[in-house]
């Protein structure tokens, strides 16, 4: 059973406890033969769920199963759930737990507050047993022998109904942190099982269907990690908002790791690729530092205190790379683990904490993960708002939860106490919540927090309920007033928005996994926001024909990417704007590269091993002026659509430097990340000779062209009727093209797409632009070479889609909204072997539902 200490180890380690050090929170305690109501982490596994409940059961299993993989996991006993029964079983305990609750509405937040605290009064009068106190004291004695006298443990629950693949009783009950002594440890044993009836408890077993009383609580007893002195958080083997099921997040803040499970603090996130981590590479594509405004720490006679976190602390990651990637490993590690015991796909909800004494990393938790794992891929839902906000209308920005949107008056609560305040339907602002709260989380139609991040208890909970929520606005509860109408909309990627009144949004809902495949031609899609890959990934695809480096430069970098390089030639407030914005980088181009390369990983991991082309920047001079810094290097064009864009730039003096950036960022994605599936395509390419000096540009940037899989491909657009007259020649230099008929057009009809004066004149479909378009697939294809659109045509016009497959294209990429409605649309006149012209089935859109009432997932 038990790993047996040596008389010599526990004299060296008992002598060094007492000068203030203690062994490794995972180092085995000398044990007496296991009592009745004892098992320690060696003796238990995930079979013993009954006895032990689903958090000691699983801190079991890996105690045993998983250390021998590196996995770090604090040593500890579990108080079964034969204990607790005792407790309730003595005298008339029982029953008057009975009387108490049986025909309660959970839904009457006052009954549930008189009598969840009435139960908890109850057991904590009764008499703890004599035999209880005596084993209890038998075994913390034998850590303490090992770790030091009152040596600081962790005391949580672990219901017996608790961490199930479907259903999680995470944060129902209490956890008491540094319990040091005896009589300490045993009253937070009393609280603990006591916490089995908080009222966040009682709702949830009812909303659940399960009974009080077959739900018994086992309580964990484990060593501390002296996390209160480094960092601590949670960790998802999945994309907790799409469901993705190849990344893991990371999160984490200074100090002991409550405050990140409750939400009090807005952490620090990384998103690491599972497929090229398992390659050897170092996939983390995505990291956001957060706030991290408290820090919790121990405390010498409150057990623990929060404080406010220093400014440098708060201005800088709290873990490192090479900690990153060890929690990730560790993470793959025990979802593989917990797939292959449950014969299921198996993501994992994870807890880590990191020794301040040590610098040593540990997991202290895991459970199955249980909201998106549940989820059914085949049917894809989504939120639309309809037209455009006003600005104004914008009341508070925040991280978004789930891609929802919803609706309702708004009700600002500061504290718990006012919670008899809420109605039905009605959305939730405060500070932050915790489970007393769920009984009202379960009303709302959305909730809004100042702070907490994706895994805190508002995110975890609403995301349970399938209602929208955004957490860290950090000024929500100032910014929207009680009883105005707002609109809550997490439907465009991270960033959510609390919108004063009820604008207008549309649901569509398409069953994905009926969709017919079109034989022969590729769908791809044109993606730009990165924040909605994951979830786009779902949609049935061939990969992306058309990511735009634009948006990402736009919405993610926000800043010329000269004036990173050179701010010295920018005015006094430009410049500190710059310094603000590249804060925790190490330089201007370090940011420009690091932030470029993250919003392309996630474009190209979310549809791995799919072929993803990216198209290198195409600002015109007047868009690249707009960002920050940018007047004071762009001229000033007369006709910037057919001025200096694109590949014109890339070799000039004026914006190589600029390009290298680029590049670099590419090579990032390509080589650190491990994502071979990128490739880059070049925009405006007007002359076969700039080709080759891009290609060449390129190449002294460190990218070169090659004929292997995994190689990287130069793709180029045919947008300019000089592409399609010296195709061959340009395919010399080029592996392909994409055709971007809308520029194309403009030029063979030589008019501005952007006047309004000559728009009725604009159609891809005139003969002369739809001959060049067939000239140049038909090179393509004698050249074997690859050949795409990514122009909106083929999604407006049906008719032009059925041309460019009779022409023999290899691939149409399209926005996403049309790639279900045109893939359905020609695999059945492919089926037919003639155009249709029956009704295109198109998604079912649902009416915006009404705020109240609420209706969950």
């Amino acid at each position: 059973h038990i790993l047996i200490v040596s008389q010599s180890t526990l004299e060296s380690t008992n002598s060094m406890a007492s000068a203030t050090t203690s062994a490794a929170p995972e180092t085995a305690a000398t044990t007496t033969p296991t009592a009745k109501y004892i098992k320690w982490f060696s003796e238990i596994g995930i079979e013993d769920v009954p006895s032990v409940g689903g958090k000691n059961a699983s801190l079991g299993e890996m105690y045993q199963q998983l250390t021998s993989h590196g996995i770090s996991v604090p040593n500890g006993f579990a108080i079964t759930a034969s204990a607790y029964r005792l407790l309730v079983s003595e005298g008339d305990l029982g029953k008057r737990i009975h009387a108490a609750l049986d025909g309660l509405d959970v839904t009457n937040t006052k009954k549930l507050q008189q009598r969840g605290e009435y139960v908890r009064e109850l057991i904590l009068a009764a008499d703890f047993p004599a035999v209880l106190k005596q084993q209890i004291a038998e075994q913390y004695h034998e850590l303490e022998k090992v770790h030091g006298d009152s040596c600081s443990v962790a005391v949580r629950s672990s219901a017996t109904a608790e961490d199930l693949p479907d259903a999680s009783f995470a944060g129902q009950q209490e956890t008491f942190l540094n319990v040091r002594g005896l009589s300490s440890l045993l009253r937070s044993c009393q609280k603990c099982m006591a916490s089995l009836f908080t009222n966040r408890a009682i709702a949830y077993r009812v909303h659940k269907g399960f009974d009080h009383f077959s739900v018994a609580l086992s309580v964990c007893i484990q060593l501390m990690v002296r996390s209160d002195q480094a960092c601590s958080g949670v960790i998802f083997t999945l994309d907790t908002e799409s469901g993705f099921r190849d990344v893991v997040l990371v999160t984490g803040s200074w100090g002991l790791g409550e405050n990140v499970v409750q939400g009090a603090v807005n952490p620090d996130e990384f998103l690491i690729f599972k497929p090229t981590l398992a390659k050897g590479f170092k996939p983390i594509i995505h990291r956001k530092i957060g706030s991290k405004e408290l820090t919790m720490t121990y405390h010498p006679t409150r057990k623990v205190k929060n404080h406010f976190t220093e400014k440098s602390k708060r201005e800088r990651f709290c873990l490192s790379d090479e900690e990153v990637m060890q929690l990730a490993k560790w993470a793959c590690i025990i979802e593989e683990h917990y797939t292959t015991k449950r014969g299921t796909f198996t993501p994992m909800d994870i807890e880590w904490a990191k020794d301040g004494l040590t610098e040593k990393m540990y997991i202290v938790q895991a459970r199955p993960e249980t909201v998106q794992s549940q989820r059914d891929t085949s049917k894809l839902v989504t939120f639309e708002m309809v037209g455009q906000v006003p600005e104004e209308d914008v009341l508070s920005k925040g991280c978004s939860v789930g891609t929802a949107i919803g609706q309702g008056t708004a009700k600002v609560l500061r504290a718990i106490t006012d919670m008899n305040r809420f109605r039905a339907g009605e959305v939730l602002i405060t500070e932050m919540t915790d489970p007393d709260w769920e009984p009202i989380i379960k009303q709302a139609s959305a909730v809004v927090t100042n702070r907490g991040g994706r895994t805190c208890h508002a995110a975890i909970i609403s995301r349970e309920l399938g209602i929208p929520c955004i957490v860290g606005t950090g000024d929500a509860t100032e910014k929207v007033t009680s009883g105005e109408p707002v609109t809550v909309d997490c439907s465009s990627g991270e960033t959510g928005v609390v919108y004063k009144g009820n604008h207008k949004f549309k649901v569509m809902e398409m069953d994905v996994g009926k969709i017919e495949r079109l034989p022969g031609t590729k769908i791809c899609m044109n993606l730009a926001n990165p924040d909605l890959a994951f979830q786009k990934s779902f949609i049935p695809n061939d990969g992306v024909g058309l990511a735009r480096m634009e948006f990402i430069v736009s919405n993610h970098i926000c800043a010329h990417p000269m004036a990173l390089l050179d701010p010295s030639k920018l005015e006094p407030s430009v410049q500190a704007q710059l310094m603000e914005l590249t804060r925790g980088y190490r330089s201007g181009a370090e940011y420009f590269i690091r932030k470029l390369a993250q919003g392309i990983g996630m474009i190209a991991s979310a549809f791995y091993p799919k072929q993803v082309i990216l198209r290198f920047s195409d600002f015109k001079t007047d868009e690249y002026a707009n960002l920050l810094g940018g007047k004071t290097f762009e001229p000033l064009e007369d006709n910037p659509m057919i001025g200096w864009r694109g590949a014109s730039r890339y070799y000039d003096p004026a914006y190589r430097d600029a390009f290298a950036l680029e590049c670099s960022a590419v090579k990032v994605v390509r080589e650190e990340f491990g994502l071979t599936n990128l490739h880059v395509m070049i925009p405006f390419v007007r002359t076969v000779d700039e080709a080759k000096r891009v290609v060449a540009e390129m190449r002294r940037n460190g990218l070169e062209q090659g004929k292997e899989d995994t190689a990287l491909k130069v793709m180029g657009m045919c947008e300019i009727p000089a592409n399609v007259i010296l195709a061959d020649q340009f395919l010399d230099v080029l592996d392909g093209f994409s055709i971007g008929s809308n520029d194309l057009t403009q030029l063979v009809l030589g008019l501005d797409r952007n006047s309004a004066i000559v728009s009725h004149l604009f159609d891809e479909r005139n003969e002369a632009v739809k001959m060049l378009i067939s000239q140049v697939i038909k090179v393509c294809r004698r050249r074997h070479k690859y050949i795409s659109i990514c122009g909106q045509a083929p999604s407006d016009h049906p008719e032009f889609a059925d041309f460019l497959v009779d022409e023999g294209i290899e691939a149409m990429s399209l926005i996403p909204d049309t790639v279900i409605a045109t893939t359905v649309r020609l695999a059945r006149r492919a089926a037919f072997h003639t155009p249709l012209t029956s009704p295109i089935p198109t998604p079912v859109v649902t009416p915006v539902p009404s705020p109240s009432p609420v209706h969950h997932k």
